[in-house]
């Protein structure tokens, strides 16, 4: 079944039993990837990545060192919103493969250490799924409170269009209905009526039927609009934390070791509620952080990153944020102001087709002109500051996009394997495939695919690799408090976290040119810098200010060891003794 070829088949075979940790806050250390099973690996060569492939690429994810798979909808569905139009709760996408296909997947993926969440669709359905089928034919019929109806388009005026490139009004007429139905996303996606018990405890059920099959949680997609008031802009009201409240308790019951992810594009301040007093949101994407760290490697400036955590309240102990460069969506700039809008409109997408609703629609690799140093210097800026980690599946070796597909579906290409036609993703007819590979000169499967990388020791992908080991064998980088250091050079940006006695101090060059730092270390005083991807001693710190010289996109990751610490062996002495 392992078409997965790479080093280490022994290392691999080792693995092959190892347990879920049972630690209940896995996740503020773990690593997430995340992956679209109809883009992943095709295991039925009928042009269509499903479970079955999943499965066999699993030991790949595994030699990765990823803990957490994030799964985008699977669901039975029309496809209008590649799957966030869901048609059945408890059904899987046919070609993605049967739900004996998912339990099996599942399984595999716990003997391999990896856990597995997936996206759930709680604020609305397709307008094919059968609730609203059958909601649309009679006012007097059950299903006709599973929707929001109105005679009038007028009600909820003060809520925002949040598609205005496709959508006029948040208000669609059904002739059959002889209403109008509401919507906060496509036209075709009624939002559901949580005001509904039934509904509630429906949505209750959807998540104890898949959390029995084996899922360890959920990614809950736009969780701010579930309720509706008039006069608010039906965002984030008490009623909606009064239900997600309701689920948590509802999990932590019945179920050990599962988490809730909240998707909810917001300020930090407004995002905040989402954690509760830790009865809420396990997690939490913090989406605003996003365009900074771009906005900051664009003009050589620490300060949009420093600002965005200066308006990031505390969150509970128990609780995470989720950080990440790219996913499957545009990059979206809903939360910037109209001047740095049209700044990162300027610096990341000239050409028009880049630019989808509020947002650009572009991967990491040629958002950053393929530059191999901003690669690294983001991602090492995800991977230190506060949070834990999401990889989109590709990022990680660096693979383009195709802007001239439209909608989101540029970023949503199959995964390179390798040089081979349909680059290693499937042995259909390449006309088959659910959409074209890139096979542009820069980013083509023949130059850019996982095969090459694995044997290339330097490339991006292995890169990756040790950039993910050494962060999951420090769990101060999940855990620990920060503290951004000041200093003269506004280039130049350097943290410190700590955690249990560990203290790592990372710093970042943000200019393309090699640049000067003086640090007031005193605080360390005795302590000596151990340089992590190198394992290197630097000098100790004494009282004087701390000199360093950083390269062009550089950064260090240091080890602050103390006089009374134990002396740990490096490199050559560890293989050797």
């Amino acid at each position: 079944m392992n078409s997965w070829t790479g080093p280490a088949s022994r290392e691999r075979t080792e693995r092959k039993d190892t347990v879920l940790s049972i630690d209940e806050h896995w996740y503020k250390n773990a690593v997430f990837y995340e992956l679209h099973v109809k883009a992943f690996y095709d295991g039925n060569d009928d042009g269509i990545g499903d479970f079955r492939g999943l499965r066999e690429k699993l030991d790949y994810l595994q030699w990765l060192g990823v803990d957490c798979l994030w799964l985008l909808p699977f669901f039975p569905s029309p496809l209008r919103d590649d799957g966030y139009d869901v048609s059945d709760y408890f059904g899987v996408y046919p070609d993605y493969g049967s739900l004996e296909d998912v339990r099996v997947f599942l399984d595999d993926a716990h003997r391999r250490g990896i856990r597995v969440i997936a996206d759930l669709v709680l604020n609305h359905t397709s307008d094919q799924h059968p609730w609203f089928q059958e909601a649309r034919r009679s006012p007097h019929s059950p299903r006709r409170h599973y929707y929001v109806w109105s005679d009038t388009d007028q009600k909820y005026s003060r809520a925002r269009i949040i598609f205005i490139d496709t959508e006029k009004s948040n208000w669609t007429w059904d002739p059959e209905a002889q209403a109008y139905y509401w919507h906060r996303f496509f036209s075709h996606q009624p939002d559901l009526n949580y005001e509904n018990p039934e509904v509630r405890r429906t949505m209750l059920d959807v998540m104890t039927y898949w959390l029995d099959l084996g899922l360890d949680g959920f990614r809950c997609d736009a969780v701010p609009y579930l309720f509706e008031r008039e006069g608010t802009i039906c965002e984030n009201l008490p009623e909606t934390h009064a239900y997600l409240k309701e689920i948590r308790r509802y999990l932590d019951e019945r179920y050990c070791g599962r988490i809730l992810l909240a998707e909810a594009n917001q300020w930090p301040a407004d995002v905040r509620p989402y954690f509760g007093d830790g009865d809420e949101f396990h997690m939490a994407f913090h989406f605003p952080l996003m365009p900074r760290l771009f906005m900051s490697v664009r003009s050589e400036d620490r300060q949009p990153i420093i600002d965005m955590f200066t308006h990031t309240p505390p969150i509970p102990e128990n609780c995470q944020w989720c950080l990440f460069l790219r996913n499957h969506d545009e990059l979206t700039l809903e939360m910037c102001t109209g001047e740095e809008r049209d700044y990162m409109y300027y610096a990341y997408a000239r050409d028009p087709q880049a630019r989808r609703n509020i947002g650009i629609a572009r991967r990491l690799a040629p958002l950053l002109e393929n530059d191999r140093r901003k690669l690294e210097l983001l991602n090492s800026l995800v991977f230190t500051l506060p949070g834990s980690p999401i990889v989109y599946y590709g990022d990680e070796i660096g693979m383009g996009d195709n802007i001239h597909l439209g909608d989101r579906n540029g970023v949503r290409t199959p995964m390179q394997w390798t040089g081979d036609r349909n680059a290693g993703f499937s042995k259909a007819d390449p006309a088959k495939l659910y959409l074209p590979v890139i096979a542009d000169p820069v980013y083509g499967y023949q130059a850019i695919n996982v095969e090459s990388q694995i044997q290339t020791p330097h490339s991006l992908l292995n890169w990756m690799r040790q950039l993910i080991r050494i962060r999951k064998a420090r769990p101060v980088f999940g855990r620990g408090t920060m503290e951004f250091l000041p200093h003269a050079n506004e280039k130049v940006l350097v943290h410190v976290r700590a955690y249990r006695g560990e203290t790592v101090l990372l710093v970042h060059n943000l200019a393309g040119s090699a640049q000067p730092v003086e640090l007031d270390l005193s605080q360390f005083r005795g302590s000596t810098p151990i340089e992590l991807f190198g394992e290197s001693r630097f000098p100790p710190i004494g009282d004087r200010p701390y000199v360093l010289s950083v390269g062009p996109y550089g950064y260090y990751w240091f080890l602050l060891r103390s006089k009374d610490g134990e002396d740990n062996l490096y490199g050559i002495e560890r293989t050797a003794i």
